[in-house]
């Protein structure tokens, strides 16, 4: 009996379980650890969410199983928000799939759409998912930068020019996590444009498309016209709505992809729990006002880190999307490496932050810290920091 399985030899250790295994045992151990690492939302998500909840759960006929694809109601109440938010018309029946989160949603769609000796071009640095959703599934990943300038478009005509067998599907996010680049709609235009000459499929990670910030909007793929004929797009609740834990996302547009993802999911799962399904669509249909309140906060205390954090002596860029800054390592710590520094950064500033090298090894000499703690605690994690940085600076 071999216990050499296929697909865990190819997935290495989660980096990011190994700084979480340490917060977790150093708050056991009574310690203040200030948690700037996983992108968990510290708020609750509106009263009026909840209470739907509630409602529909203390109905006796709300237990069973429900629809894969989701309830008609909350797909309907996507394709609302999609014309709303980006003046995108989606057919709720056959342009729209509810998932369990978009890590889920991706997931599926590489197992879908993927097979063995396939070849997918994913970002570097990148979210964990969109390399080994497809890695899981069988296919090999040929890397292309995350930044959107010419290398970018060097990168993925070299992919097609010189990758056998030539890549099938090509996943683009942004805003980027880790990163928080983001792009204009010219950007997908030109994209739509090279996969409809390259006959490459496009899927779209639009998990922040809310968490926008300076007055600059996110943009949708499905902007651009026949972009369904090429792409789809995955989104959340988890950010938007502060619904992490709820697992809701969604899939949108191209009716072949939506079709293959509704039919794998048909033999994984029964969809989420209806009063949960029934409770996403109070948060789309209802008042949209926490939207803006959700932004305000993060930009808030984007504003207060930048600034903090900077006067500590680690200067770190402003994010314009996402809940997340992409910072280098202070200087005279780069020899340390992403995951060394992020270890002792916790030991000894009792700051949790994600190693860059977890999203690829082009996010080496990183790390990503995440705005979920209030103004009060970043404070107090950049006075932790400065006393780091200046405790070192002495040895």
């Amino acid at each position: 009996m071999s216990d050499e399985f296929y697909r865990i030899k190819r997935m290495p250790p989660y980096v990011i379980a190994e700084v979480n295994a340490m917060r977790h045992a150093a708050r056991q151990a009574g310690r203040d650890i200030i948690d700037l690492g996983m992108g968990n939302p510290d708020q609750p998500p509106p009263q009026h969410v909840i209470d739907k909840l509630c409602e529909v759960a203390s109905k006796p006929d709300a237990h069973g199983y429900s629809q894969s694809k989701g309830i008609p109601g909350l797909r309907r109440a996507q394709a609302n928000y999609y014309q709303r938010r980006f003046g995108v018309q989606l057919d709720p029946e056959s342009e729209v799939v509810v998932t369990m989160g978009s890590k889920e949603g991706l997931s599926s769609m590489a197992t879908a759409i993927s097979a063995p000796g396939d070849v997918i071009l994913a970002p570097s640095p990148a979210y964990p998912i969109h390399t080994y959703g497809f890695i899981i599934a069988g296919a090999t990943i040929r890397s292309v930068p995350t930044t959107p300038d010419e290398r970018y478009w060097r990168a993925l005509d070299n992919a097609m020019a010189y990758t056998v067998p030539r890549p099938t599907v090509l996943v683009v996010n942004y805003p980027s996590n880790p990163t928080a680049e983001t792009v204009d709609l010219a950007f997908y235009e030109r994209l739509v444009d090279w996969a409809r000459k390259n006959e490459v499929w496009v899927l779209s990670d639009l998990a922040y498309s809310e968490l926008y910030y300076d007055g600059n909007p996110t943009r949708s793929i499905l902007e651009v016209p026949g972009a369904k004929d090429v792409a789809v797009e995955f989104t959340s609740m988890s950010k938007t709505f502060s619904m992490a834990g709820w697992r809701i996302g969604f899939c949108v547009g191209n009716k072949k992809l939506i079709s293959a993802l509704t039919r794998v999911k048909s033999y994984l799962d029964y969809g989420a729990f209806t009063p949960v399904q029934a409770a996403a669509c109070a948060a789309l249909n209802g008042p949209q006002d926490v939207v803006e309140q959700n932004r305000a906060r993060y930009q808030a205390r984007r504003d207060v880190m930048v600034e903090s954090f900077t006067r500590a002596g680690w200067e770190i860029p402003s994010p314009p999307a996402s809940m997340f800054t992409w910072a280098p390592l202070p200087k005279g710590f780069e020899h340390m490496g992403s995951l060394e520094f992020s270890k002792k950064l916790l030991q000894e500033a009792e700051v949790a932050v994600a190693a860059g090298v977890g999203f690829g090894e082009e996010g080496e000499g990183f790390v990503r810290i995440a705005m979920v703690e209030n103004e009060q605690r970043i404070r107090q994690a950049a006075r932790n920091i400065k006393k780091f940085l200046t405790e070192h600076a002495a040895h």
